[in-house]
Order: C-alpha cells, then sequence, then structure tokens
C-alpha cells in the first residue's frame, strides 16, 4: 500500500523506554516540533514507559503506552511489573505494536535509538511498513556506548543488516565536532549515504517553558537542583546531595525520579527531614522539570543525553556524575564536554557529600554551549521531515 500524499501527513514515534525518561521525552520535543511547522499532521508516540501518560501532549499527538521493561545493571530486560516471564511480555508488546501501527498507516516512523526495537519487538512490523512506502528514520543520541561495544552489539544484533534494510534515514542527535558518529564507530560507507547530523535538540523551546503551568513544587531561590531522570541507578548521588552542606542561604531541590525503587526514596525523605534546617526538599517526579533547572543556581545530576541537553541549553553551572554501568555513554560525553568547560565532571568513584559541597560554594561560570556546539536540531530534524513529505 503507496502512501497517500492527499492525506494530513502522519508520523509515529516510537521509544522502547527501557532505563529513564529521557527517550520519551525527546520523541515528545521532536513531535512538538513537528506540529508546529505541520499543525494538520496527526502524530503517534509509542512508548515503553508508564509514567509517558504524565506529560503534556501538544493537540494533534496522542500515545500509546505499552507495558513496561525494566533494564538489570548488567542490561538484561525483564518485566517491571507484569510478572516474571519477559517472552509473554515481549509477545504482548510486539502485537500492540502491530496492532497500533497497521491501523495508523504512517508516512513516516521514527525509531528511537534501537534498530529492531527491545527485544527486537519490531521485526514483525518493519518490513510491512516498509513494503508500504513508509519512510522509516533510525534516530539516534551523539553517543551509544564506546566504539568497540557499540560495533559489537550492532553486529550481534544485525542492526546493520535491518538499517539496510528498512531505514531510509538516520538522524544523529548531536554535533560531530564532540562525538563523530560516522568516524567512531566505523560506519559502513553505504550507511553513511543516509546519515545526517542534525545537531542537539534546543530544551530551551520546550512548550512546558513557553508558558504551560508545570505541576512541580516551588521551592525559594536561591537553590540548588539534583536531577536525576528516571532515578533507578541514581540513589548514590541523590544520598551523597541530601548529606552535602549548601551554601549560606542556599535552598535544596532533589528530583529523585520515579523509577527509583520505593525504599531507596523513603530513605532519602527520611534523611531529608534529619537535616537541622531542613533545607532540602525531596520530590519523587515532575513531568517537566525545565522550569526548575532554569531557575536553579546550579544543578547536580547524572549524565543521560536528555539531562545533559538540557543543561546545556540553558547554559547552567552543572556537574554531572555519569553512570559508567552497563554503558560508558554518559561517561564518554560528560568527560568531553568537561574538557571544553562547558560542564564539570565528577567519577562516580570519587562521588562524596564534600565533593559536591565543593562544587556548589565554587563561582566559576561554565563555557556556553551554544557558542561551540549546533542545538539546531529542531529545525533540523523539520527540514528533513519537509524533504521526506514533499
Amino acid at each position: 500500500m503507496e502512501r497517500n500524499p492527499k492525506h494530513s501527513p502522519r508520523i509515529a514515534f516510537y521509544s522502547h523506554d527501557t532505563m529513564g525518561l529521557g527517550h520519551i521525552r525527546r520523541n515528545m520535543l521532536l513531535a512538538q516540533s513537528v506540529l508546529e511547522a505541520y499543525p494538520e499532521a496527526e502524530v503517534l508516540l509509542i512508548s515503553g514507559v508508564r509514567e509517558s501518560g504524565a506529560f503534556k501532549l501538544p493537540k494533534g499527538a496522542d500515545s500509546v503506552t505499552l507495558p513496561t521493561y525494566y533494564k538489570t545493571v548488567d542490561g538484561k530486560y525483564i518485566p517491571r511489573s507484569l510478572g516474571k516471564d519477559v517472552k509473554r511480555l515481549v509477545n504482548i508488546r510486539k502485537n500492540i505494536i502491530h496492532a497500533a501501527l497497521e491501523a495508523f498507516e504512517p508516512d513516516i516512523m521514527v525509531v528511537d535509538n534501537v534498530p529492531r526495537g527491545a527485544m527486537s519487538e519490531l521485526d514483525n512490523i518493519l518490513p510491512e511498513l516498509s513494503s508500504r512506502g513508509t519512510h522509516i528514520v533510525l534516530g539516534v543520541r551523539d553517543i551509544i556506548d564506546e566504539p568497540e561495544a557499540v560495533r559489537s552489539q550492532w553486529k550481534k544484533l544485525q542492526n546493520i543488516e535491518i538499517i539496510r534494510l528498512y531505514f531510509s534515514s538516520i538522524w544523529v542527535y548531536g554535533d560531530p565536532s564532540l562525538y563523530n558518529f560516522a568516524e567512531e564507530y566505523q560506519v559502513a560507507p553505504d550507511i553513511v549515504e543516509k546519515l545526517r547530523y542534525v545537531g542537539y535538540l534546543d530544551q530551551s523551546r520546550r512548550m512546558e517553558v513557553r508558558g504551560l503551568k508545570v505541576g512541580a513544587s516551588e521551592i525559594e531561590s536561591p537553590f540548588a537542583l539534583c536531577a536525576l531522570g528516571g532515578g533507578q541507578d541514581g540513589f548514590e548521588v541523590a544520598q551523597a546531595f541530601v548529606q552535602s552542606a549548601l551554601p549560606e542561604n542556599w535552598r535544596g531541590l532533589l528530583i529523585t525520579g520515579a523509577l527509583m525503587p520505593e525504599e531507596q526514596r523513603e530513605q532519602l525523605h527520611a534523611m531529608a527531614k534529619k537535616r537541622p534546617l531542613r533545607d532540602i526538599k525531596v520530590v519523587d517526579f515532575v513531568p517537566e522539570p525545565l522550569k526548575i533547572m532554569r531557575d536553579a543556581e546550579c544543578i547536580i545530576s547524572m549524565g543521560g543525553y536528555n539531562t545533559t541537553t538540557e543543561i546545556l541549553s540553558f547554559n547552567k553551572r552543572a556537574l554531572i556524575v555519569p553512570r559508567i554501568k552497563p554503558r560508558t555513554e554518559q561517561w564518554i560525553r560528560a568527560s568531553r564536554l568537561a574538557e571544553r568547560g562547558i560542564i564539570e565532571c565528577l567519577h562516580p568513584d570519587e562521588l562524596t557529600p564534600e565533593a559536591l559541597s565543593a562544587f556548589m560554594r565554587s563561582t566559576d561560570k561554565p563555557a556556553d554551549a551554544r557558542t561551540g556546539l549546533r542545538f539546531d536540531g529542531l529545525d533540523r530534524v523539520v527540514g528533513e521531515i519537509r524533504k521526506i513529505l514533499e
């Protein structure tokens, strides 16, 4: 079935969402930009994290939420809540995805980060979409992991063969001056022809920043923010923050993340209440923390792509304590940004409350990321979509 150019553009965004909230939030920002350029478009977001229902969607977009995987420390997938049989969960997700996309008939399908989907759950729908004339895009963050690990994993998963067969484009959400995706991962020449560096995505353009109310707890300024993304592996950073010494007259706000285990969240709430000045507030989940990030004096965080680009978009003074397992992606990105003076980077082995206290007392100004890195990714993505639709 060939695409009918007379109907309103239909665009689907898929994110597997096995760790953190960055994938769905990235796709939501892209969906917002597409709908601003094409108000008549229909956008379907398929996501694998139940918290996606808490996000505000722009008019013209709706979502399908899949039952959730949980990624263990060693990188294996298990059901987050739905029993213990991961094979049954794969089948449930695969059938939901297939039914949704078969009925939606997208003109463009953007697959976030994982060509075949989590647990190869896109294998049965990619050939059908391709045969219908759907333009299938792989959207990848600037850094996936260290090159040897990526080449090994992609070979094991037969990703290159899948890209050759079904994908028409690859969008890299980054700047090759910081990390050259094609060179680092030794991408084959025929695949490079499909690749476009679109630049970083400007998080300050989110509709929430531009005036929509955000369901966030207010805190008096000046304050330091500790934000951990999904939070499932952020306890050590959170604990060090709650044990740190804030600068005089400062407040602290810790957003644990919805995926942090409940017993860890309870422990952090109890620790904060024991502080003599009660000067650190603990919040479990904020759907859109951008207004809080914008108003913070400084930010302490882990180094996920989305959180990092939010920090860079607002040119905030930040200390990133990156995750180093099961991937070194966060460490590679944070250390390269630190070399440019854009952020400060702390290896998790050196994490202490004293290190965080020293950072908060510092008055060093960061270099502006926008002067050396491209932040026009949203406009470039819309440009790529315009070429496809025309």
